[in-house]
């Protein structure tokens, strides 16, 4: 009688205004079987973001009892916010069999690497440095201080490649979107 196949959790990461949040809103169309989590944050809302859509916004009081009581699989502070994973939701989907994705930062790909060994980490790389610059100063939600930390930031995150099991260029949405949906087994 052959194994069951439980999913893997995969970890997409990349520098800032790679088009990580694009490319999942892509896949999540196409499959919306393909679970997300959905983070928690002290950041404020952007307009049209909704709570427990986009993001569980919360206070720091509140992010610093998340930590306090290990609910969270893994946790960053970026541009002077934390984000952070809830860990029970993510066990839940995985022991019901579902594939499920984190679209998270370099730090807590590595946080998450380590607790969960077995998990896919999936590196989402621009073409070209110069499309990533375009991109983040091209957004104009934010101050010329933040898009030049994380300018400084994204330098940093595309030196960690070599850490991931795969690296995928956003050249096209949907093509990259084929292709992670690929390396999860959804097709």
């Amino acid at each position: 009688m052959a194994a069951e196949v439980r999913p893997r959790l995969t970890v997409l990461s990349g520098p800032s205004g790679v088009g990580k949040s694009t490319v999942v809103a892509h896949m999540r169309k196409v499959h919306p079987d393909v679970w997300l989590s959905v983070s928690a944050t002290t950041r404020r809302p952007r307009p049209g973001e909704k709570h427990g859509v986009q993001y569980f916004f919360v206070t720091d009081e509140e992010f610093d009892k998340l930590v306090a009581n290990g609910e969270l699989l893994e946790w960053a502070e970026f541009a002077g916010n934390r984000y952070g994973t809830p860990r029970r939701a993510v066990l839940d989907r995985l022991e019901a069999g579902e594939p499920v994705l984190l679209e998270i930062d370099l730090q807590g790909a590595r946080q998450v690497k380590e607790s969960m060994p077995d998990s896919q980490l999936v590196f989402l790389a621009p073409p070209s440095w110069e499309e990533l610059v375009r991109r983040l100063t091209g957004r104009g939600t934010e101050s010329a201080e933040v898009v030049e930390r994380r300018l400084d930031a994204a330098k940093v995150e595309l030196a960690a490649e070599a850490e991931f099991d795969t690296t995928l260029v956003n050249t096209s949405v949907e093509g990259v979107a084929r292709e992670l949906l690929a390396l999860m087994e959804v097709v």
